[in-house]
C-alpha cells in the first residue's frame, strides 16, 4: 500500500481542505502516515496572508523532498497559487485552488506523464492551477469525520471580493463563492450521525456566504437556522465575521437560537477611522461600536474577539493612541495582534511611510499586554457561575485526573473527575481561576 503525509499551514479552511484531500488519498488505497515519516506522497497546503507563511511553505516543500527524495512532493493552496511566476525546485504537482477536489487524478495524471523519470530543478513540473479570478463554482470538498472528535470544522464559503489594502487572499482565492445549504446540511448531518456535537462553520470571508447567490434568499442568516435544526447538533459556533452583517435582526434572530455559541470573533485591524479608511475596510469605528452593542444587548454577556494589525503604513504615534483608546472601550475578550507584514501585490505595499519594525514590536507589546488583562477580567467573571462544557480530552495533572474541555464562550476549563466524559455536555460550577486553562 502507498503512503502519503500531508502538512497544513494558515487557516481553519486550509485545515478542513487538508483533512478533506487526506480522505480522498485514503478513498484511494493510501494509507496516511506522520509527516516526518518517509512517505510515497507529502502534500504540503501552503499558506501566503503573510511573509512568515511563505517561509513555512517552503521550508515544509523542502522538508518533504529531504524526507524522502524520491517521493512525490505536491504542493497545495495559497503560496502556490499567487506565486505564479515562481515554483520551487522541490515540487513535482502544483494544486492551485479550486482545483483540491481533483488531487487524485492530477497525481494520476502526473505520473503517466513521467513514469518515473523526473528532472528536479528543471521545471518539470504539472501544473494544476487555474485563473483563479474566474473561479465562479464552489469546489466541493467534504468530510465524514475530522481530526477532532468532538467539534467539526465546516467550510460554507471560499474567497473575498473586499479587497483590503494590505490583503492578497482576494488574488489567492478568487471571488465570493457558496457551498449550496443542501451540501452542507448533508455533511452536517452525517458529521452528527457520528457523534460530533458541535460544528463550526468556517470560512474565506463567512459573513459573504450566499452573496453570489442572494437573488434565493440565501445568507449566512437562513444556513445558521438550517443548521439549528439538525437533530445531534448541541452546538453552533461562527468562524471570523465582518461588522456589516451584524444587524437588529441579525442579533435578535440569532439570540433566538439557543444552540448559537455567545462567542463572536468580529474582526477590527483598526481603531483609528483614518487608518481604516487606508485599510479599505469600509466601516469606521462608532459603527463597529454599535455592533459590539446589539451583541450584548441581545446575549449575556458574549465572548467577543478579535484582529488588529499594529505598524500599518502611515500609522502615526497618535492614531495607535486612538486605536489603542477605542481597543480599551470595546473591551474584547481576547484582541489578536499582528504586526503589518508587507505583502508584494496590495496595495499597501506601495504607500509611504512604512513603519519600522522595532516600532511595531513596541505597540505590539503594548496591545498584548492590555489583551492579558482583558483576558483575565472577562475570566473572573465567570468565578461564581454554572456554564455547560464540551469535554474534549482528559488529562492527569499531580496524580488528579480532569474532565477537559470548552464553554460556549470557548473559554476553556477542567472539571476534577475519574469519570470519563469526553464528547458529553457537562454542567460545570466554577468555583476558582485554577479551573479556567490557558
Amino acid at each position: 500500500m502507498k503512503k502519503a503525509a500531508f502538512h497544513n499551514l494558515g487557516c481553519k479552511v486550509n485545515a478542513y481542505e487538508t483533512e478533506a484531500m487526506q480522505q480522498l488519498f485514503e478513498e484511494n488505497g493510501f494509507e496516511t502516515v506522520p509527516f516526518s515519516e518517509k512517505a510515497d506522497v507529502y502534500v504540503v497546503n501552503t499558506c501566503t496572508v503573510t511573509n512568515m507563511a511563505d517561509r513555512k511553505s517552503r521550508q515544509m516543500l523542502h522538508r518533504a523532498r529531504k524526507n524522502n527524495p524520491d517521493a512525490v512532493v505536491i504542493a497545495a493552496g495559497c503560496y502556490v497559487q499567487e506565486k505564479e511566476g515562481h515554483v520551487d525546485s522541490c515540487i513535482d504537482i502544483i494544486v492551485g485552488n479550486n482545483r483540491k477536489k481533483d488531487i487524485i487524478e492530477i497525481l494520476r495524471e502526473y505520473e503517466k506523464e513521467h513514469r518515473g523519470s523526473r528532472a528536479f530543478g528543471s521545471g518539470d513540473f504539472y501544473d494544476g492551477r487555474i485563473d483563479i479570478s474566474h473561479a465562479g463554482e464552489y469546489e466541493e470538498l467534504r468530510l465524514g469525520k475530522t481530526a477532532e472528535h468532538t467539534r467539526a470544522y465546516i467550510k460554507v464559503q471560499d474567497g473575498c471580493n473586499q479587497f483590503c489594502s494590505y490583503c492578497i487572499i482576494p488574488f489567492a482565492r478568487g471571488r465570493v463563492r457558496s457551498r449550496r445549504p443542501e451540501s452542507v446540511l448533508d455533511e452536517v448531518r452525517t458529521l452528527a450521525g457520528k457523534g460530533y456535537k458541535e460544528i463550526v462553520l468556517t470560512g474565506i470571508h463567512l459573513s459573504s456566504y450566499g452573496a453570489d447567490f442572494k437573488e434565493e434568499g440565501e445568507t449566512l442568516l437562513p444556513l445558521i437556522e438550517k443548521v439549528h435544526g439538525v437533530d445531534g447538533i448541541e452546538r453552533i459556533r461562527l468562524g471570523s465575521l465582518e461588522p456589516g452583517i451584524i444587524t437588529e435582526e441579525f442579533a435578535v434572530r440569532l439570540s433566538s437560537l439557543r444552540k448559537v455559541c455567545p462567542h463572536f470573533h468580529l474582526s477590527l485591524q483598526s481603531g483609528c477611522n483614518a487608518t481604516l479608511k487606508r485599510m479599505n475596510r469600509r466601516y469606521t469605528k462608532e459603527e463597529y461600536y454599535e455592533k459590539c452593542v446589539l451583541l450584548r444587548k441581545y446575549f449575556d454577556n458574549p465572548a467577543l474577539t478579535t484582529d488588529v494589525i499594529v505598524g500599518f503604513p502611515g500609522e502615526t504615534q497618535e492614531e495607535f493612541e486612538e486605536s489603542r483608546a477605542f481597543i480599551d472601550q470595546a473591551d474584547f475578550y481576547e484582541t489578536h495582534i499582528f504586526k503589518y507584514s508587507r505583502r508584494e501585490g496590495t496595495k499597501a505595499a506601495g504607500m509611504p511611510e512604512q513603519v519600522p519594525e522595532e516600532e511595531k514590536a513596541r505597540r505590539s507589546a503594548i496591545l498584548l499586554e492590555m489583551s492579558r488583562k482583558k483576558e483575565k477580567a472577562y475570566e473572573r467573571m465567570l468565578i461564581g457561575t454554572s456554564r455547560k462544557v464540551l469535554v474534549e480530552e482528559e488529562s492527569i495533572m499531580d496524580g488528579e485526573t480532569y474532565q477537559v474541555g470548552h464553554t460556549m464562550e470557548y473559554v476553556k476549563i477542567r472539571q476534577k473527575s475519574e469519570k470519563n466524559q469526553i464528547n458529553q455536555i457537562i454542567n460545570v460550577e466554577i468555583e476558582s481561576h485554577l479551573q479556567i486553562i490557558h
